[in-house]
């Protein structure tokens, strides 16, 4: 109220934290008295829609919350479809904590446990011993038997990497659902190891005496006795258990005129040393493998561990340890009310959080520190100030450093619509009905005496039945809550794929994958039979169909064979009335065929002229400045996520964009490797290289101010393969729309493959002819390079006439998909690019018949001269089909060159398909000079206007008045994945 005026009125919900989620969605979805929420990221998925977008506020106040500066596991936990739903400001993760006194005392060795097995075996050993000098057996580790912390034993044993260290891409590995078929990883071995590491482990713990003696198992009353050699335990409530004046530290003991203290935690440390230590929650030597045996409708994950020793098993593996810190609930958040909320209280309500976002760290709502720069060497100071001991401050940073990592393999939790109905599910059917029921109930703890407690290993037949019987009463269970919620299992595997950042498929796409790979069980759970044609599936699967169900594919004749026999005193008249009516109706058939391909064609000319108007998705492009400080291709969704992108909707933006003295320079490359564009750093240094040199030809600004580079990695999206799809469908709009055309291949050893990628294996590609031809059609060759090593020639050379009449026959190149015979896939990549090349040289043939330039016409007559190599009428493909090779002829522009002539000749033109639009004769070619035409003005006029643009970059003053004012939309997104973070932060 005094920095602002204005009054916040903080209310409880009935229920306290158990019940805000059900408040949050009656709030958001009915009542709409709210204007901001205190969330937790499992909160937020059932009401997304109703959450302001804080995307466009984190940005205009960015110098002050610097969202980036958050850990990654808390930004991704509060990101949805590319937006910020909440703003993090606390962190909840699952740590250890130990004490070096018990330890010291019982001759353990000063350190914590490493893995998850060494927790479990020092806990049972320490079990029994006093730790508190009363004279009482106490026990090992404590803890409060919760789901989260069940899962911070499941986590090292099951991921091992969530992104691929090579590719950036998302593997899919996760603690509960599987992400081709969302049935619950409870099958797992590895989920049964650490089942049984968990059970030991709470054998161990305080339980054997609270839950005996009738009381509730918990950390928090159990910790304070000085009785537990060390607890498991959240951030905020870590801090209290192991400070000495913490709330729930343990309590000093004293005489019985409780005058003097006779023991106190710590009392056998030197005065130096403090006796509550934090570590990372220790990982795991043994981890689940992910490799599939698949079995009719089975998938099996391995029938044992593996040893975490190989690299690319555990790439995050440290000495043989795998180590996954399980960030349980994302922590406290808030977020603002996106329906209901007027402009002012919004306002208000964000000006709290970005001050709240300002505290310093001892001053934080929750103690939880959820920055990287809380761990600096003045929030050192003010830990310490605070009264923190010196080795608090050490453990806590140290901790800390690791969790919040780039690289640290950070576990996501359950962050998917049902998270409460899941997780009440598995506690009830792990604690209540296995763990903590007694044995002559059908549970696995003896209440009378816990020694004699079914234990894996010891009564392993025992075990295997219950924890059989409790993983079969869980699926059932999780199944009932799947089927509760809106779109059921299909639509919660696309949620929850979505949720692990996962490439974007279809319902049809994911449930064919499950009939190629025989997961029939897994088809018919997810109600698949309605989202598929099985017409499809049984031309290009038919053997899976007919495993699935033979009648399917089978087409009978059994009908008309009996009609056949039964009126044979009339055969003859039947057939000729039968062949009548076939030939009547083959006639019909063939009108109908003749029909349906002259609208093919006609609509085939149709898309390739808006192809000329229209960007199916927006040109994105990084800065120069940038691309440089990046020192690798950066995938695109990071550089979204750190806002490096610029994005520009139209072509008619675009033009505007190049007319006001900005140049875009298009890299075209080959990728040198299945699952990275550029291994080895060397096509990057060589775009590097391009950039210094197109500087010193042009004269630009060194600073690059108004230059912007498209590269494919960079600007095509690579995890959602709908929105690529378009991308790729716009690649023949984006080269063209480039000012500089720039190639570089040089000499590159294949990751994979034991070939060279250098000039001549980019030239045998379709899709780099394809860039070329794109380019060119609207450019020319004026502005189109050729990186080359050799220093004698400039390190940048013009494509000469020769290079240039290869790059003509486009489809005279490779294909990855024609040399894997399209096995798998559906249309060859050839049929994609018919539209754009048709539409462009439609655009040329127009300009011809116009503008009347020599130029343009010996370009086209390059064309026209070889047009049935530049353009193929059809080709021949092959695909496999039923375990068989086919090969057949596919028609590729048949007629459609003729007919375009022939539209264009009559006049016909594309004004209609977009009116905004200013065109004239010449605008074909968008950008620059091609032999004396350029856009938007009469041949003689582009030396000037290329000089114009020179100028521009050499930062004269005298010609701002000529140039363009125009807004280009920054990128929105804040889709955070767990390797999502800027550049200049090393990924």
């Amino acid at each position: 109220n005094d920095c602002t005026g204005a009054s916040v009125t903080l209310t409880y919900v009935e229920g306290g934290e158990d019940g805000m989620a059900e408040a949050l969605k009656r709030d958001v979805e009915e009542e709409g008295l709210f204007d901001a929420y205190i969330v937790q990221a499992p909160w937020i998925p059932p009401v997304t829609e109703g959450l302001a977008n804080l995307s466009p506020l984190v940005r205009e106040v960015a110098e002050y919350v610097d969202f980036l500066d958050i850990n990654a596991a808390s930004r991704s936990a509060v990101t949805y479809n590319g937006t910020i739903k909440a703003f993090p400001l606390d962190s909840d993760y699952i740590a250890l904590g130990w004490r070096e006194d018990v330890f010291l005392k019982h001759g353990v060795e000063l350190k914590a446990p490493e893995t998850i097995e060494e927790l479990v075996e020092l806990s049972e050993r320490l079990n029994g011993l006093d730790h508190n000098e009363d004279g009482v057996p106490d026990w090992g580790f404590c803890l409060t038997p919760q789901v989260n912390y069940f899962y911070a034993f499941v986590a090292p044993v099951f991921q091992t990497f969530v992104v691929d260290k090579e590719t950036g891409e998302n593997t899919g590995q996760n603690l509960f659902f599987d992400v081709d078929t969302f049935e619950p990883l409870i099958h797992a071995p590895g989920f049964k190891y650490a089942l049984s590491l968990y059970w030991r482990f709470i054998l161990a713990s305080n339980c054997q005496e609270q839950l005996a003696l009738g009381e509730k198992c918990s950390r928090k009353t159990a910790f304070p006795t000085g009785r537990c050699a060390g607890v498991i335990s959240m951030p905020g409530t870590m801090n209290n258990l192991l400070k000495t004046d913490g709330r729930y530290a343990p309590r000093p003991r004293t005489d019985a005129n409780d005058t003097n203290i006779t023991w106190a935690p710590g009392w056998n440390l030197p005065p130096e040393r403090h006796w509550g230590r934090r570590a990372v929650f220790p990982g795991s030597h043994w981890v689940q493998p992910w490799h599939r045996v698949t079995k009719k409708g089975e998938v099996a994950y391995g029938s044992a561990l593996v040893e975490c020793l190989d690299a690319s098993v555990c790439p995050y593996a440290r000495e043989g340890v795998n180590y996954a810190p399980f960030f349980a609930e994302g922590g406290e958040s808030y977020a603002l009310n996106g329906r209901q909320s007027k402009p002012r209280a919004t306002r208000v309500m964000w000006d709290m959080f970005t001050w709240l976002a300002e505290l310093p760290v001892t001053e934080l709502p929750l103690s939880g520190q959820y920055r990287k720069s809380h761990l600096n060497d003045e929030h050192r100071e003010q830990l310490s100030e605070k009264g923190w001991p010196k080795v608090m401050i050490d453990d806590l940073f140290g901790v800390l450093k690791y969790y919040f990592a780039d690289d640290g393999n950070q576990v996501q939790d359950l962050l998917l619509l049902g998270f409460s109905e899941y997780m009440e599910a598995l506690h009830d059917e792990l604690h209540k009905n296995l763990l903590f029921r007694n044995i002559s109930e059908g549970g696995i703890w003896n209440f009378e005496n816990v020694s004699l407690s079914i234990q894996p290993g010891v009564d392993t037949e025992s075990f295997d039945a219950l924890h059989d019987r409790f993983v079969t009463a869980l699926e059932q269970k999780y199944d009932v809550v799947t089927k509760e919620i809106d779109g059921g299992g299909l639509s919660q595997l696309r949620r929850w794929r979505e949720s692990l950042n996962l490439v974007w498929k279809s319902p049809e796409n994911l449930c064919a994958n499950l009939m190629v790979t025989e997961r029939y069980a897994a088809f018919d759970k997810l109600n698949c039979a309605v989202e598929v044609s099985f017409e499809s599936l049984c031309a290009t699967m038919k053997e899976q169909v007919d495993a699935y169900n033979p009648k399917l594919c089978v087409t009978s004749n059994k009908t008309m064979v009996t009609i056949l026999i039964a009126v044979g005193s009339v055969l003859a008249l039947i057939v000729l009335g039968f062949v009548s009516y076939y030939a009547y109706n083959q006639y019909k058939s063939y009108r109908r065929i003749a029909e349906a391909h002259e609208r093919l064609m006609e609509d085939t000319l149709d898309a390739a002229m808006r192809s000329l108007t229209l960007i199916e998705y927006p040109l994105h492009l990084i800065k120069a400045s940038d691309f440089i400080k990046g020192r690798r291709f950066i995938r695109h969704e990071n550089l979204r996520n750190s806002h490096k992108l610029f994005v520009i909707d139209t072509l008619k933006d675009v033009d505007k964009f190049i007319d006001s003295g900005n140049e875009v320079v298009f890299f075209s490359h080959q990728w040198t490797s299945f699952t990275a564009p550029d291994y080895s750093g060397t096509q990057f240094q060589s775009a590097i290289t391009a950039l210094q040199k197109l500087v010193e030809r042009n004269g630009w600004d060194p600073s690059l101010e108004n230059v912007y580079v498209w590269v494919d990695y960079s600007c095509i999206p690579q995890a959602n393969q709908s929105v690529q799809s378009l991308a790729i469908r716009s690649l023949a709009t984006y080269a063209s729309s480039a000012t500089y055309f720039v190639v570089i291949a040089p000499s590159v050893s294949h990751a994979q493959l034991e070939t060279t990628c250098d000039v001549t294996t980019y030239q045998n590609r379709v899709w780099c002819r394809a860039e070329q031809v794109c380019h060119s059609m609207r450019n020319g060759v004026d502005r189109m390079f050729l990186a080359v090593d050799d220093p004698d020639k400039g390190g940048l050379v013009l494509i000469d006439d020769e290079w240039f009449k290869q790059s003509l026959r486009v489809f005279d190149g490779e294909l990855t998909c024609c040399r894997l015979e399209h096995k798998g896939m559906g249309a060859c990549d050839r049929e994609s690019l018919v539209i754009p090349l048709l539409g462009l040289f439609g655009e040329l043939y127009r300009a011809s018949v116009e503008v009347k330039s020599e130029s343009v016409e010996a370009f086209l007559k390059d064309i026209n001269d070889n047009q049935v190599a530049i353009f193929p009428r059809e080709f021949k493909r092959v695909s496999w089909r039923k375990k068989k090779r086919v090969e057949e002829t596919i028609m590729l522009f048949g007629d459609l060159i003729e007919r375009m002539k022939k539209r264009i000749d009559l006049g016909e033109d594309i004004a209609d398909v977009d009116k905004d639009r200013d065109r004239d004769s010449s605008t074909f070619i968008r950008h620059g000079v091609i032999h004396g035409v350029i856009h938007g003005a009469n041949p003689d006029a582009g030396q000037n206007s290329d000089e114009l643009r020179r100028t521009r970059h050499r930062g004269d003053s005298d010609n701002e008045s000529n140039s363009v004012e125009i807004i280009i939309a920054r990128e929105d997104s804040f889709v955070m994945n767990k390797k999502s973070c800027s550049p200049e932060r090393e990924n």
